[in-house]
């Protein structure tokens, strides 16, 4: 076989269907458009229109909401903090939000930092951040660190 002999595979390919070129076309005249009406002009988009009948986007009930008192969180991992302190960026004995952002651990406070238990934990490390999660707090005890929150805790689900 030379390359000269190739050809696609029959039915694989189609003629370009040259619309409005004249009754013997099949598609001449309207163009396959039906007649007049806003759809059968030139530049029509109408997204959503359902002929009069209520869209469906406004048939569908609304879901979910977000709360005004909601705040975000930037938060920093145990990883990343024993990573800076080995980097000499951070001193272990006073880690706050403060040295957290100046140091560039952290690049924007949001609503407060929160620590999160991924990577292993600091030893010795004085953390005062807004929040943390169990997890980071019992693996900083257990390298010999304490952990200050300054936010409010929230009272646990009475069982």
């Amino acid at each position: 076989m030379k390359l000269n002999e190739l050809s696609p595979v029959p039915g694989s390919t189609h003629n370009r269907h040259r619309v409005g070129r004249g009754v013997g076309s099949g598609k001449g005249k309207t163009g396959g458009r039906g007649v007049k009406g806003q759809k059968a002009r030139s530049g029509v988009a109408i997204n959503g229109f359902e002929g009069g009948q209520m869209p469906i986007y406004m048939r569908l009930p609304k879901r979910g909401f977000t709360a005004r008192s909601s705040k975000s969180h930037a938060w920093v991992n145990l990883g990343r903090l024993t990573k800076a302190i080995e980097a000499g960026k951070l001193k272990a004995d006073d880690i706050t939000e403060e040295t957290l952002l100046s140091s560039g651990v952290v690049r924007r406070a949001k609503d407060g930092i929160r620590l999160l238990a991924k990577g292993d934990a600091p030893k010795n490390a004085n953390i005062t951040v807004t929040g943390a999660s169990k997890a980071a707090i019992e693996a900083i005890e257990k390298a010999g660190g304490k952990v200050t929150l300054t936010a409010p805790v929230a009272a646990e689900k009475a069982e």
